[in-house]
């Protein structure tokens, strides 16, 4: 597509609701993705360092 000026461009051709509603939506889900991967692995790494920390407590005299 061939757009004359920047407010065009913006209005999509007159879909700018869903192809900018669109992108928002990936962008969304993208940042949730990411946010739930580093969740997770602050778990595991909390769920590891509490088995570590018990099985050097456990080999203790």
């Amino acid at each position: 597509m061939n757009w004359s000026s920047w407010a065009e461009f913006w209005d999509m051709g007159g879909y700018a609701f869903y192809v900018w509603g669109s992108y928002g939506v990936v962008a969304v889900g993208v940042a949730l993705e990411l946010w739930l991967a580093v969740a997770h692995r602050a778990g595991v790494l909390l769920t590891l360092r509490r088995s570590r920390d018990e099985a050097l407590a456990g080999e203790a005299p």
